[in-house]
């Protein structure tokens, strides 16, 4: 099933949704844009058949620009403030949500497109001639959807420091070997690969796969004890669900198992 909303695409599957940004030329956003894309992601996530979120870009060139910096420059401070709120939101939304968010990146990816693809689960990114970097800085400011410590988190405070003070731009092959991307497939076989790549998470196990991720979030500021404790909850609440009754029962059959 296919939808087509202002500026933004967006495909159910069986077990996965696509969004595609789909805002000439850049994706850049203002608050009606972003609350388009938050509203999106909300109403996909009441879906319970949904395990996987792809977030693209119809366009080649952008992945997304950021804020549109027209509309920025002519706002008023507490206009951009209710933008900045609003890019929080669907950053926010992405990371809460219990599916798996993966951003897939073949275009100039900056500023608050990078925040939001940093907030998504999993990056998978194409080779290319584009850039990757949040230039704030450059602009007087720093970045304030996440960006910060999002990036410390991703690549290391040293890298984050340049990169951030700087406001410099880096190639995708760089930000796969910071650790920013987890994937960089060749652009000629880069939709191909990014499909492959979801499907087979889709039809992974969903709860399991959801807490793995509460976990990845939420065991940060715990000391080592607290966080054993925390993984031991986490895996009591899958041990009666169908997905893990299924995964015993698969591997002693030595079988694919079906989960839900």
């Amino acid at each position: 099933m296919e939808q087509v909303e202002s500026f933004l695409k967006i495909k159910i599957e069986k077990e996965y949704a696509v969004l595609s940004l789909n805002k000439p030329p850049a994706n850049s956003y203002d608050k009606n844009y972003l609350k388009l894309i938050n509203k999106a992601l909300v109403d996909i996530e009441s879906d319970s058949s949904i395990k996987v979120i792809l977030i693209e870009s119809t366009s080649d060139k952008f992945f997304c620009a950021g804020a549109d910096i027209k509309v920025f420059s002519q706002n008023t401070t507490e206009q951009n403030a209710e933008m900045v709120v609003a890019a929080r939101e669907v950053s926010t939304t992405i990371a809460s949500s219990s599916k798996i968010v993966i951003a897939a990146i073949r275009g100039h990816v900056l500023g608050g497109g990078l925040e939001m693809a940093m907030s998504c689960d999993i990056r998978l990114a194409a080779t290319g001639n584009y850039l990757v970097g949040l230039p704030e800085v450059k602009l007087g400011l720093m970045p304030g959807n996440g960006g910060t410590p999002r990036m410390i988190d991703l690549i290391g405070a040293g890298r984050a420091m340049e990169l951030l003070v700087t406001g410099n731009s880096i190639s995708p092959e760089k930000a796969f070997h910071y650790g920013l991307f987890n994937q960089l497939f060749e652009a000629t076989e880069f939709k191909t690969k990014v499909h492959q790549y979801v499907q087979e998470l889709a039809l992974g196990a969903g709860e399991a796969m959801s807490a793995i991720k509460k976990y990845i979030q939420l065991h940060k500021g715990m000391n080592l004890q607290e966080s054993l404790d925390f993984e031991t909850k986490s895996v009591e609440t899958l041990y009666d669900t169908y997905d893990a009754k299924e995964g015993f029962q698969a591997f002693v059959e030595k079988r694919k198992p079906k989960f839900n």
